[in-house]
């Protein structure tokens, strides 16, 4: 497998448009001056030379490449449309084979995006989008109300945000797409959401978290009582991992009540409940009504504002052990954000049993990955190199992760359990982090991303934004 980098910089894409590149099968590589320096796998480079030099009015000068790189340097830099690529069959089943496609390359999410000349399609792949088709302005609006009627929307309304729903059948497998349109200058873009039903097989072991911290959590969650908090930015894995916790605590014995904003996968064996605010069945509401049904564990969405934080506070005070999620950039940060809802320091120590902190990184290819040495301009300013840091691998992209240079992803984990001594520096607001990191043998978000860094999982470009944090 080439460990090439295809990735061209953005001067030199412009110099030819997609469908010149297609058609006479050239990547510009560099530009000395008048001339232009372009790969290409012709094998008549002369009349190539004359018809381009005409085409582009510049010196041109052509770089014999294998028909294998030319196929990718133009995958990978230049927009598929029908006109340089395929003729897309909008009206039967363009639909189809763009989920297939989606769901082919492991993606989870499809936005559709009109602009004023055409509409660009991109699919979200480990977390990063990556465009792969373009759509022509005027079959665009057939797309939309394909996708409107077989979700259940409106088709005339398109002034406003609607949401809907699509059970779509590949094969032998059956999964559920979540549909949501919005009103921009140009028309509705459209974002569909593949929920993979395989997620719900994803178990605790299966997740990121080192042995060490796999034991805590597990004996946080075994407590009958308390609450445990997961934070992190949307898309970083918080409900995936809520949802493999409350497989591993579904027992005959437990009565498991969840309440949700979506309800993104259903668990056999689980009470779950779709927040409905246009009645006014919040997160509040549903907790109140919860504590009247006799629950052993509860799992509410996210905790947003005050009065969810004190309600899942009173039923974690109240003998229930509650699961949620918050929006903090650290596990410790979830601490200071309780109080700033208002829950007093002395109910935070009681019941929080213990922060949590996640994100997502993509994992290097195993195929095209490249060994570098470990230079200063690889890392944030003032980050110290480790020691035994001597080289490291960076993403080039092949056609194994659609040159990407990434495949898959793993979760990392901050981990906060709530000691004896750290319950009591919260109850008088005496909490000094940085000595009870050193002191208690936290693993940092910082310390685990390096560790991957360090085991060539992951690169240090990857986690660049964690590397640079206080």
């Amino acid at each position: 497998m080439s460990n090439m980098n295809y990735d061209i910089a953005v001067n030199l894409k412009q110099l030819v448009s997609s469908n010149q590149a297609f058609h006479y099968r050239i990547v510009p590589i560099r530009q000395e001056g008048d001339t232009i320096v372009f790969k290409t796998d012709a094998e008549e480079k002369e009349p190539l030379v004359k018809e381009l030099t005409i085409v582009l009015n510049k010196k041109i000068v052509l770089e014999l490449d294998t028909k294998e790189n030319i196929d990718s340097y133009l995958t990978y830099n230049y927009r598929k449309t029908a006109a340089n690529q395929e003729k897309l069959n909008y009206e039967a089943n363009f639909l189809q084979k763009l989920i297939t496609t989606a769901k082919d390359f492991g993606s989870s999410d499809i936005h559709m995006e009109p602009y004023d000349n055409f509409c660009r399609v991109r699919f979200r792949l480990d977390g990063k989008l990556k465009e792969q088709y373009t759509v022509s302005k005027k079959e665009y609006p057939q797309l939309v109300n394909q996708i409107k009627i077989q979700s259940g929307l409106d088709i005339s309304q398109k002034r406003l945000a609607q949401d809907g729903r699509i059970t779509f059948k590949l094969k032998n497998e059956e999964f559920d797409i979540r549909v949501s349109t919005m009103p921009t200058l140009y028309g509705e873009k459209i974002v569909l959401r593949l929920l993979n039903r395989d997620t719900q097989d994803v178990t605790l072991t299966d997740l990121g978290f080192t042995d060490q911290e796999l034991q805590l959590y597990k004996e946080a969650v075994k407590k009958p009582q308390g609450i445990i908090l997961i934070s992190g930015p949307t898309g970083s894995g918080k409900t995936t991992t809520l949802y493999a916790t409350l497989k591993e605590l579904n027992k005959e014995t437990s009565n498991i009540l969840t309440i949700e904003d979506p309800i993104e996968y259903t668990l056999e064996g689980i009470n779950q409940v779709q927040l409905r605010e246009d009645i006014e069945f919040d997160f509040p509401a549903a907790l109140r009504a919860f504590l009247r049904q006799d629950p052993d564990i509860i799992m509410v969405g996210e905790i947003r504002d005050d009065k969810t934080a004190n309600m899942a506070i009173k039923a974690a005070l109240t003998g229930h052990l509650v699961l949620s999620t918050i929006h903090t950039n650290s596990a410790w940060a979830t601490i200071s954000r309780l109080i700033d809802m208002n829950v007093p320091p002395f109910l935070i120590a009681s019941t929080l049993t213990m922060s949590i902190a996640q994100r997502l990184v993509r994992k290097l290819c195993p195929q095209c990955k490249s060994e570098a040495p470990a230079l200063p301009d690889d890392f944030p300013l003032n980050f110290e190199i480790p020691e035994d840091l001597k080289t490291h691998y960076k993403a080039k992209g092949c056609n194994q992760c659609y040159h990407t240079g990434y495949l898959g992803r793993k979760a990392i984990y901050e981990l906060v359990p709530i000691t004896n001594a750290l319950e009591t520096a919260i109850r008088h607001n005496e909490l000094e982090i940085d000595a009870y990191i050193a002191t208690h043998n936290i693993k940092t978000l910082k310390a685990n991303a390096i560790r991957l860094v360090k085991q060539g999982i992951t690169s240090a470009e990857e986690v660049y934004p964690l590397l640079a944090r206080d």
